[in-house]
Protein backbone atom coordinates (compact mmCIF):
# COMPACT_ATOMS: atom_id res chain seq x y z
CA UNK A 1 0.00 0.00 0.00
CA UNK A 2 1.35 3.45 -0.96
CA UNK A 3 1.08 6.75 0.92
CA UNK A 4 2.15 10.24 -0.14
CA UNK A 5 2.95 12.83 2.56
CA UNK A 6 4.44 16.36 2.43
CA UNK A 7 8.17 16.42 3.20
CA UNK A 8 10.17 19.65 3.42
CA UNK A 9 10.05 21.14 -0.12
CA UNK A 10 8.52 18.05 -1.72
CA UNK A 11 6.65 14.83 -1.06
CA UNK A 12 7.68 11.51 0.46
CA UNK A 13 6.28 8.38 -1.18
CA UNK A 14 6.14 5.27 1.02
CA UNK A 15 5.32 1.79 -0.20
CA UNK A 16 4.68 -1.39 1.77
CA UNK A 17 3.94 -4.82 0.30
CA UNK A 18 3.92 -7.58 2.90
CA UNK A 19 7.10 -7.10 4.94
CA UNK A 20 8.87 -5.17 2.19
CA UNK A 21 9.09 -1.38 2.61
CA UNK A 22 10.57 1.38 0.48
CA UNK A 23 10.41 5.17 0.41
CA UNK A 24 11.71 8.08 -1.61
CA UNK A 25 11.36 11.87 -1.70
CA UNK A 26 10.28 13.76 -4.84
CA UNK A 27 9.86 17.41 -5.79
CA UNK A 28 6.25 17.07 -7.00
CA UNK A 29 3.27 14.99 -5.90
CA UNK A 30 2.84 13.68 -9.45
CA UNK A 31 6.38 12.23 -9.46
CA UNK A 32 5.79 10.69 -6.03
CA UNK A 33 2.55 9.01 -7.18
CA UNK A 34 4.16 7.69 -10.35
CA UNK A 35 7.11 6.21 -8.47
CA UNK A 36 4.88 4.71 -5.73
CA UNK A 37 2.66 3.02 -8.31
CA UNK A 38 5.60 1.56 -10.23
CA UNK A 39 7.44 0.50 -7.08
CA UNK A 40 4.36 -1.18 -5.60
CA UNK A 41 3.88 -3.14 -8.82
CA UNK A 42 7.54 -4.14 -8.72
CA UNK A 43 7.35 -5.31 -5.11
CA UNK A 44 4.18 -7.32 -5.75
CA UNK A 45 5.83 -9.00 -8.72
CA UNK A 46 8.86 -9.93 -6.61
CA UNK A 47 6.77 -11.61 -3.89
CA UNK A 48 7.39 -15.32 -3.90
CA UNK A 49 10.80 -14.95 -5.53
CA UNK A 50 13.88 -16.24 -3.68
CA UNK A 51 15.67 -13.61 -1.60
CA UNK A 52 18.70 -13.83 -3.89
CA UNK A 53 16.52 -12.59 -6.77
CA UNK A 54 14.94 -9.78 -4.75
CA UNK A 55 18.00 -8.10 -3.26
CA UNK A 56 20.74 -6.38 -5.23
CA UNK A 57 24.44 -6.32 -4.43
CA UNK A 58 24.15 -2.59 -3.66
CA UNK A 59 21.42 -3.35 -1.09
CA UNK A 60 23.62 -6.01 0.52
CA UNK A 61 26.55 -3.61 0.76
CA UNK A 62 24.36 -0.90 2.29
CA UNK A 63 22.90 -3.36 4.81
CA UNK A 64 26.36 -4.63 5.75
CA UNK A 65 27.76 -1.10 6.13
CA UNK A 66 24.95 -0.12 8.49
CA UNK A 67 24.56 -3.32 10.51
CA UNK A 68 28.06 -4.85 10.59
CA UNK A 69 30.77 -2.34 9.63
CA UNK A 70 29.37 0.29 11.99
CA UNK A 71 30.27 -1.95 14.96
CA UNK A 72 33.92 -2.36 13.98
CA UNK A 73 36.98 -0.24 14.67
CA UNK A 74 37.66 -0.27 10.90
CA UNK A 75 34.26 1.25 10.12
CA UNK A 76 35.53 4.07 7.92
CA UNK A 77 37.65 1.91 5.60
CA UNK A 78 34.95 -0.73 5.12
CA UNK A 79 32.14 1.76 4.49
CA UNK A 80 34.31 3.78 2.10
CA UNK A 81 35.31 0.64 0.20
CA UNK A 82 31.71 -0.58 -0.11
CA UNK A 83 30.54 2.84 -1.29
CA UNK A 84 33.42 3.04 -3.80
CA UNK A 85 32.41 -0.31 -5.30
CA UNK A 86 28.82 0.86 -5.85
CA UNK A 87 30.09 4.15 -7.34
CA UNK A 88 32.79 2.70 -9.62
CA UNK A 89 31.04 -0.53 -10.66
CA UNK A 90 27.33 0.32 -11.03
CA UNK A 91 26.94 -2.43 -13.62
CA UNK A 92 27.80 -4.99 -10.93
CA UNK A 93 26.16 -3.24 -7.96
CA UNK A 94 22.77 -3.24 -9.73
CA UNK A 95 22.83 -7.04 -10.13
CA UNK A 96 20.81 -9.24 -7.83
CA UNK A 97 22.69 -11.40 -5.35
CA UNK A 98 21.95 -14.42 -7.55
CA UNK A 99 23.52 -12.67 -10.55
CA UNK A 100 26.65 -11.60 -8.62
CA UNK A 101 28.28 -14.91 -9.52
CA UNK A 102 31.86 -16.17 -9.74
CA UNK A 103 32.47 -15.00 -13.36
CA UNK A 104 31.38 -11.47 -12.38
CA UNK A 105 33.81 -11.35 -9.46
CA UNK A 106 36.63 -12.78 -11.59
CA UNK A 107 36.00 -10.01 -14.11
CA UNK A 108 36.02 -7.41 -11.33
CA UNK A 109 39.30 -8.86 -9.96
CA UNK A 110 41.05 -8.56 -13.32
CA UNK A 111 39.72 -5.02 -13.80
CA UNK A 112 41.10 -3.90 -10.42
CA UNK A 113 44.50 -5.42 -11.20
CA UNK A 114 44.71 -3.66 -14.60
CA UNK A 115 43.15 -0.30 -13.68
CA UNK A 116 40.09 1.21 -15.32
CA UNK A 117 38.10 4.35 -16.07
CA UNK A 118 35.16 4.91 -13.69
CA UNK A 119 31.73 6.01 -15.00
CA UNK A 120 32.56 9.51 -13.73
CA UNK A 121 35.52 9.60 -16.13
CA UNK A 122 38.08 9.32 -13.34
CA UNK A 123 41.10 7.13 -14.06
CA UNK A 124 41.44 4.49 -11.33
CA UNK A 125 44.95 3.12 -11.14
CA UNK A 126 45.83 -0.56 -10.97
CA UNK A 127 46.33 -1.98 -7.48
CA UNK A 128 48.47 -4.79 -6.15
CA UNK A 129 47.31 -8.33 -5.55
CA UNK A 130 47.49 -7.68 -1.80
CA UNK A 131 45.07 -4.75 -2.08
CA UNK A 132 42.64 -6.85 -4.12
CA UNK A 133 42.86 -9.65 -1.54
CA UNK A 134 41.93 -7.22 1.25
CA UNK A 135 38.90 -6.06 -0.72
CA UNK A 136 37.90 -9.65 -1.53
CA UNK A 137 38.01 -10.50 2.18
CA UNK A 138 35.53 -7.68 2.84
CA UNK A 139 33.15 -8.61 0.01
CA UNK A 140 33.38 -12.30 0.88
CA UNK A 141 32.33 -11.49 4.44
CA UNK A 142 29.30 -9.60 3.10
CA UNK A 143 28.21 -12.79 1.33
CA UNK A 144 28.97 -14.89 4.44
CA UNK A 145 26.71 -12.70 6.59
CA UNK A 146 24.06 -12.62 3.86
CA UNK A 147 24.12 -16.44 3.75
CA UNK A 148 24.29 -17.24 7.46
CA UNK A 149 22.28 -14.46 9.11
CA UNK A 150 20.08 -12.78 6.50
CA UNK A 151 19.33 -15.95 4.47
CA UNK A 152 19.58 -13.97 1.22
CA UNK A 153 21.75 -16.54 -0.58
CA UNK A 154 22.58 -20.23 -0.37
CA UNK A 155 26.24 -20.18 -1.45
CA UNK A 156 29.15 -17.77 -1.81
CA UNK A 157 30.51 -16.97 -5.30
CA UNK A 158 34.04 -16.67 -3.89
CA UNK A 159 34.36 -20.39 -3.09
CA UNK A 160 35.57 -21.31 -6.58
CA UNK A 161 37.29 -18.05 -7.54
CA UNK A 162 41.03 -17.88 -8.06
CA UNK A 163 42.76 -15.42 -5.77
CA UNK A 164 45.42 -12.97 -7.01
CA UNK A 165 48.96 -13.51 -5.85
CA UNK A 166 50.02 -11.39 -2.94
CA UNK A 167 53.22 -9.42 -3.35
CA UNK A 168 56.50 -10.67 -1.91
CA UNK A 169 56.79 -9.94 1.83
CA UNK A 170 58.67 -6.74 2.65
CA UNK A 171 62.19 -7.22 3.96
CA UNK A 172 63.00 -3.52 4.41
CA UNK A 173 64.59 -2.58 7.73
CA UNK A 174 65.48 0.99 8.75
CA UNK A 175 69.17 1.69 9.43
CA UNK A 176 69.74 2.96 13.00
CA UNK A 177 72.33 5.64 12.11
CA UNK A 178 71.66 6.43 8.46
CA UNK A 179 67.85 6.57 8.65
CA UNK A 180 66.28 6.37 12.14
CA UNK A 181 68.41 9.06 13.78
CA UNK A 182 68.24 11.54 10.83
CA UNK A 183 64.44 11.20 10.57
CA UNK A 184 63.93 11.75 14.30
CA UNK A 185 66.21 14.80 14.21
CA UNK A 186 64.49 16.24 11.11
CA UNK A 187 61.14 15.96 12.89
CA UNK A 188 62.58 18.05 15.72
CA UNK A 189 62.26 15.59 18.60
CA UNK A 190 64.45 16.01 21.70
CA UNK A 191 65.12 12.93 23.82
CA UNK A 192 63.26 12.94 27.13
CA UNK A 193 61.22 16.07 26.34
CA UNK A 194 57.47 16.00 25.86
CA UNK A 195 56.64 16.71 22.21
CA UNK A 196 55.17 20.15 21.53
CA UNK A 197 54.55 19.93 17.76
CA UNK A 198 52.85 17.39 15.54
CA UNK A 199 56.19 16.52 13.94
CA UNK A 200 57.74 15.82 17.34
CA UNK A 201 54.76 13.60 18.21
CA UNK A 202 55.34 11.61 15.01
CA UNK A 203 59.01 11.14 15.89
CA UNK A 204 58.17 9.90 19.39
CA UNK A 205 55.39 7.64 18.09
CA UNK A 206 57.76 6.10 15.54
CA UNK A 207 60.43 5.43 18.17
CA UNK A 208 57.84 3.76 20.42
CA UNK A 209 56.65 1.70 17.45
CA UNK A 210 60.25 0.66 16.68
CA UNK A 211 60.51 -0.80 20.18
CA UNK A 212 57.00 -2.17 20.76
CA UNK A 213 55.69 -3.17 17.31
CA UNK A 214 52.50 -1.15 17.86
CA UNK A 215 50.44 0.01 14.89
CA UNK A 216 49.75 3.72 14.31
CA UNK A 217 46.10 3.36 15.36
CA UNK A 218 47.13 1.50 18.52
CA UNK A 219 49.54 4.31 19.39
CA UNK A 220 46.62 6.72 19.01
CA UNK A 221 44.77 4.75 21.69
CA UNK A 222 47.43 5.31 24.34
CA UNK A 223 46.58 7.64 27.20
CA UNK A 224 46.36 8.01 30.96
CA UNK A 225 43.43 5.58 31.11
CA UNK A 226 44.92 2.91 28.83
CA UNK A 227 48.64 2.98 29.64
CA UNK A 228 49.93 1.58 32.93
CA UNK A 229 53.63 2.35 33.48
CA UNK A 230 53.73 0.23 36.65
CA UNK A 231 52.55 -3.01 35.03
CA UNK A 232 54.02 -2.15 31.62
CA UNK A 233 50.76 -3.04 29.86
CA UNK A 234 48.67 -0.95 27.48
CA UNK A 235 44.99 -1.75 26.86
CA UNK A 236 43.84 -0.39 23.50
CA UNK A 237 40.74 -0.81 21.38
CA UNK A 238 41.04 -2.93 18.22
CA UNK A 239 38.94 -3.65 15.15
CA UNK A 240 37.69 -7.05 16.39
CA UNK A 241 36.64 -5.79 19.81
CA UNK A 242 32.98 -5.96 18.78
CA UNK A 243 33.46 -9.76 18.84
CA UNK A 244 35.97 -10.23 21.68
CA UNK A 245 34.22 -7.68 23.95
CA UNK A 246 37.55 -6.61 25.44
CA UNK A 247 40.50 -4.42 24.43
CA UNK A 248 43.85 -5.77 23.28
CA UNK A 249 46.47 -5.99 26.02
CA UNK A 250 49.97 -5.12 24.81
CA UNK A 251 53.01 -5.93 27.00
CA UNK A 252 55.47 -3.07 26.42
CA UNK A 253 59.28 -3.42 26.52
CA UNK A 254 61.12 -1.16 28.98
CA UNK A 255 62.68 1.03 26.24
CA UNK A 256 59.16 1.85 24.97
CA UNK A 257 57.96 2.64 28.50
CA UNK A 258 60.90 5.01 29.05
CA UNK A 259 59.96 6.91 25.88
CA UNK A 260 56.28 7.07 26.86
CA UNK A 261 56.98 8.41 30.35
CA UNK A 262 57.05 11.99 29.00
CA UNK A 263 53.47 11.75 27.67
CA UNK A 264 51.92 9.08 29.91
CA UNK A 265 50.05 11.70 31.96
CA UNK A 266 48.16 13.01 28.93
CA UNK A 267 44.57 12.00 28.26
CA UNK A 268 45.78 11.01 24.80
CA UNK A 269 49.52 10.46 24.38
CA UNK A 270 49.43 11.21 20.64
CA UNK A 271 46.88 13.66 19.28
CA UNK A 272 48.10 13.44 15.67
CA UNK A 273 45.91 11.17 13.50
CA UNK A 274 47.22 7.95 11.94
CA UNK A 275 46.91 9.55 8.48
CA UNK A 276 48.93 12.60 9.58
CA UNK A 277 51.56 10.33 11.13
CA UNK A 278 52.07 8.70 7.76
CA UNK A 279 52.03 12.03 5.88
CA UNK A 280 54.55 13.76 8.17
CA UNK A 281 56.77 10.68 8.19
CA UNK A 282 56.81 10.62 4.38
CA UNK A 283 57.64 14.33 4.31
CA UNK A 284 60.65 13.73 6.56
CA UNK A 285 62.04 10.74 4.70
CA UNK A 286 61.53 12.41 1.31
CA UNK A 287 63.39 15.51 2.52
CA UNK A 288 66.26 13.24 3.58
CA UNK A 289 66.16 11.35 0.23
CA UNK A 290 65.40 8.03 1.95
CA UNK A 291 63.71 5.59 -0.43
CA UNK A 292 61.19 2.81 0.16
CA UNK A 293 60.68 3.28 3.90
CA UNK A 294 57.23 3.34 5.51
CA UNK A 295 56.07 4.21 9.03
CA UNK A 296 54.64 0.68 9.30
CA UNK A 297 58.10 -0.84 8.70
CA UNK A 298 58.67 -0.03 12.37
CA UNK A 299 56.42 -2.98 13.23
CA UNK A 300 58.56 -5.47 11.32
CA UNK A 301 61.74 -3.98 12.79
CA UNK A 302 60.42 -4.17 16.36
CA UNK A 303 59.21 -7.75 16.06
CA UNK A 304 62.47 -8.83 14.42
CA UNK A 305 64.41 -7.38 17.36
CA UNK A 306 62.04 -8.86 19.95
CA UNK A 307 62.30 -12.30 18.30
CA UNK A 308 65.83 -12.53 19.71
CA UNK A 309 64.56 -12.10 23.26
CA UNK A 310 61.27 -14.03 23.47
CA UNK A 311 59.78 -17.26 22.14
CA UNK A 312 57.40 -17.27 19.17
CA UNK A 313 54.23 -17.63 21.26
CA UNK A 314 55.19 -14.62 23.38
CA UNK A 315 55.96 -12.69 20.19
CA UNK A 316 52.52 -13.62 18.88
CA UNK A 317 50.95 -12.31 22.09
CA UNK A 318 52.92 -9.04 21.91
CA UNK A 319 52.06 -8.42 18.24
CA UNK A 320 48.46 -9.62 18.38
CA UNK A 321 49.15 -11.83 15.32
CA UNK A 322 47.69 -15.30 15.87
CA UNK A 323 48.76 -16.68 12.48
CA UNK A 324 52.38 -17.74 13.06
CA UNK A 325 52.98 -18.13 9.31
CA UNK A 326 51.97 -14.50 8.77
CA UNK A 327 54.23 -13.46 11.64
CA UNK A 328 57.19 -15.33 10.16
CA UNK A 329 56.74 -14.33 6.50
CA UNK A 330 55.76 -10.66 6.88
CA UNK A 331 57.17 -9.37 10.16
CA UNK A 332 60.32 -11.37 10.90
CA UNK A 333 62.85 -9.60 8.67
CA UNK A 334 66.26 -10.87 9.70
CA UNK A 335 68.22 -11.98 6.63
CA UNK A 336 69.93 -15.35 6.24
CA UNK A 337 73.31 -13.59 6.38
CA UNK A 338 72.41 -11.91 9.68
CA UNK A 339 71.23 -15.22 11.15
CA UNK A 340 74.44 -16.93 9.96
CA UNK A 341 76.56 -14.19 11.56
CA UNK A 342 74.80 -14.74 14.89
CA UNK A 343 75.32 -18.49 14.64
Amino acid sequence: MASITPHKDGYRAQVKVGTERDSQVFRTKREANAWASARETELRASRGKPAADRHTLAEAFKEYAERVSSKKNGTKWEQNRLAAFVRDFPQYASRTMAQADTPMWAEWRDTRLKGFTAPSGKKVRAVTGGSVLREINLYRNVFTIARKEWKWIDASPFADMGMPEDGAPRTRRPHPWKEIRPIVRWLGYRTGAAPETKSQEVALAWMVALRSGMRAKELRGLGADTLNLQTGVAKVAHKMQYLTKRPREIPLPKPALRLLRAVAHREQCFSVSAESMDALFRKAKNALLIDDLHFHDSRGEALTRLARKVDVLTLSRISGIKDLKLLQEHYYRETSEQIAARL
